[in-house]
């Protein structure tokens, strides 16, 4: 019998073992042949692959054949992939996650829509299984009537393209964004008349930042829309990723309630300013999110539901300017 096969997640009837992977805008300093084998010798099971300049840059020339290369090299690696679009300047060098779909000028807004639509056929290449973006600030100027509005037309073309190529659009309630909460998610999902292609992407520490419920309730509340989860550690009312322990999360019961929900896509590790220590951030996620896993395997069930998380003080990053320490 192998060293895995009487593993909790393995057992008869026990619930399957989360996937966890990390995000290459954790490993920036990294060639990304050189960031995906360190993955792969560590143990990950896959990797949240960031669109940019350095990695898989999607506006440089012969892109489909740079894919394949990738595609090929997750494969001989084991690793499953998400796609991700947070790149801080892919599109423009002076604005930071800029121009957005929310830009007030309508070819700025067409230029973030056709990087959702070149991460979409990405992802179909690379069997990724979603594609990550966000909604980006609210221009000064703008009423939030018209961000919305801005917000569901820009996403149209990329959710039809994502519902052709078979790979969900797994928008990410992002601090200090228009699309800043799970609530907010549900307005989006109503004002595009709920797509099938339109999923979440659920980031733990946003929950533990400015959410009303606890992050394990969080992942309850979002589990029928779950395409594709983030994780780190966060303090309340402050967005700042923070390596596991520097926070104030309890994971076990997250990743209990993750497990629970069936959930089999990757949950992936989210350090993009650390990309200094990269090597070693990568080294140590991994134990403490399998040790928390073990812990959530033993421990008893919490009482649900939990109590609400007290507000976050004045000034939170939900109604900062900049509202992104990424």
């Amino acid at each position: 019998m192998s060293p895995e096969a009487d593993t909790p997640g393995n057992r008869a009837g026990a619930v399957p073992s989360l996937r966890f992977g990390y995000g290459t805008n954790g490993l920036a300093d990294h060639r990304l042949d050189d960031a995906l084998a360190l993955l792969a010798d560590l143990g990950y099971d896959g990797v949240g692959l960031t669109l940019d300049h350095m990695h898989l840059d999607p506006l440089a020339p012969d892109l489909a054949a740079r894919t394949r290369r990738v595609a090929h090299r997750l494969d001989t690696l084991g690793l499953g992939v998400t796609v991700e679009t947070g790149a801080r300047y892919v599109l423009d060098p002076c604005r930071k996650h800029g121009p957005s779909l929310l830009d007030p000028d309508p070819a700025d807004r067409a230029r973030r829509t056709d990087l959702l639509l070149r991460a979409v056929r990405v992802a179909a290449d690379l069997g990724a299984h979603a594609v990550h973006c966000f909604s980006g600030t609210v221009p000064q100027g703008t009423d939030t009537d018209s961000a919305w509005k801005r917000l569901s037309e820009a996403l149209t073309p990329v959710l039809d393209a994502a519902a052709s190529a078979g790979v969900p659009l797994a928008v990410e309630p992002e601090p200090g964004h228009l699309l800043a909460t799970l609530s907010d998610f549900h307005h989006l999902r109503g004002a595009l008349g709920d797509p099938e292609a339109l999923g979440l992407t659920l980031d733990i520490g946003h929950c533990q930042c400015l959410e009303p419920l606890s992050p394990a309730d969080c992942v309850r509340a979002a589990a029928p829309w779950l395409r594709h989860v983030q994780i780190e550690d966060m303090r309340r009312g402050v967005h700042e990723h923070l390596p596991f322990g520097d926070g104030e999360i309890d994971f076990p019961p997250v990743l209990a309630a993750l497990a629970a929900t069936g959930y089999r896509g990757l949950t992936v590790v989210e350090l993009p300013r650390h990309s200094h220590a990269g090597p070693h951030f990568a080294a140590h996620s991994l134990p403490f999110l399998r040790q928390a896993e073990r812990t959530a395997a033993t421990a008893a069930p919490a009482p649900a539901p939990a109590l609400q998380q007290t507000a976050p003080p004045h000034g939170a990053p939900s109604t900062t300017p900049e509202g992104s320490s990424r």
